[in-house]
């Protein structure tokens, strides 16, 4: 088992701002274990059909727990989960609410009211490598082949079935039954196609004849997606200047393990490192900063940065590159992102640099560390 206390912290700090916290997070990433950590809530199953009967009258419900931590697991699969909640929040003052769920409240299909100022969001992700080297528990090469879900990454054995299973589930459990799609088998060849091609730049005309959908529909098939936490989307900084891509983005898929089962990899292989490398610092860097807060860099003669962070409410800008061995680090797309951008860092990441430490490289003062600490660097 592994202790997720960088999780756990989160949680609490979150239910100190809000009556409601709102654990998104996909399936099997673990978040029933996570909430199962607070000793002194009360939890109930949604699942079970005895719990759904009981929340049929939440105002009755709420009363009995008035003052009480409760969790309420899987919580979408109540009939109106968001009328529930917005129950709790308005007329039970003294209770506190963890809610978890495989996708986030933008699922539209299920949640008529967001909770807009009653809740906060804490989106789990796949195991961090940070929270990993904390434990102890560390083996990188590991950590990109079976990937970030507790289940996979504590198997002995690379298991296929495990990830079959897991997509077979997402499209039933998630899928259908958030999002009004039909076309299975058009919507797996785009899930597909996302995991083949993580971390690379999107253009929905390029999947549309492949998926035989249209260019639309390619568009509404990722936005599913994204809701679900399947992809992560990441968008071009621009500071304004004309050479600068300013609409296409990066798509992410949401774990390197489900990467490398779509690639058929039954072993690492090393040109497949740096790429896989990229997906743990961006879960580092959304994890710390958040996702509104990660951006790519990349010019019209690609030149390009692989994240760029602006915290919010600060003014540094900071440069993120991504190398799995730090000799292969070429400063020029730096150089030119900061004849324009000033105020920031620049930071080095690479599994073979032991700790964090600067040094000039080609007229930059260049910040580098092992990507565990990539969160500590930048500040």
């Amino acid at each position: 088992m592994i202790e997720r206390v960088f999780w756990k912290q989160k949680v609490t700090e979150a239910l100190k701002r809000r009556p409601i916290v709102w654990l998104a997070g996909v399936r099997r990433v673990g978040k029933t274990t996570l909430v199962k950590s607070f000793p002194e809530a009360r939890y109930f199953d949604c699942e079970l059909p005895s719990v759904r009967s009981e929340l049929a009258d939440p105002e009755f419900f709420w009363s009995r727990h008035d003052g009480k931590l409760v969790i309420l697991d899987e919580v979408h699969r109540l009939m109106d989960p968001s009328n529930v909640l917005k129950i709790a929040s308005d007329h039970f003052k003294g209770v506190k609410v963890i809610a978890t769920g495989s996708s986030t409240l933008a699922a539209k299909k299920k949640f008529k009211d967001t909770l807009t100022d009653r809740k906060q969001d804490v989106w789990l992700q796949p195991l961090l490598i940070s929270e990993l080297k904390a434990g102890k528990q560390l083996d990188l090469d590991k950590r990109f082949l079976f990937g970030g879900l507790p289940p996979a990454y504590l198997q002995d054995k690379l298991d296929n079935e495990f990830y079959r299973e897991w997509l077979d589930s997402f499209w039933a459990k998630d899928i259908q039954e958030l999002f009004a799609i039909d076309r299975k088998t058009s919507f797996l060849k785009l899930a597909d196609l996302l995991l083949r091609q993580s971390g690379k730049l999107f253009q929905a005309n390029s999947f549309a004849a492949p998926c035989e959908i249209s260019r639309q529909t390619v568009q509404n098939y990722l936005d599913a997606l994204e809701t679900a936490l399947f992809v992560h989307i990441v968008r071009p900084w621009h500071g304004g200047k004309s050479n600068e891509i300013v609409l296409m983005p990066k798509v992410y898929a949401f774990d390197t393990g489900f990467v490398c089962f779509a690639l058929g990899r039954s072993e690492l292989r090393q040109e497949d490192k740096g790429d896989l490398l990229e997906h743990l610092v961006l879960q580092e860097l959304q994890a710390h900063f958040g996702k509104e807060a990660v951006f790519f860099w990349r010019d019209k003669q690609r030149h390009e940065i692989d994240f760029v962070v602006q915290p919010m409410r600060r003014r540094e800008i900071h440069a993120v590159e991504c190398k799995f061995s730090k000799e292969g680090f070429d400063p020029s797309a730096m150089n030119i992102f900061r004849k324009n951008v000033k105020a920031g860092k620049n930071i080095l990441v690479a599994p073979n640099i032991s700790r964090v430490s600067e040094r000039r490289v080609g007229g930059l003062t260049i910040l580098e560390c092992p990507p565990w600490e990539i969160s500590s660097a930048m500040f």
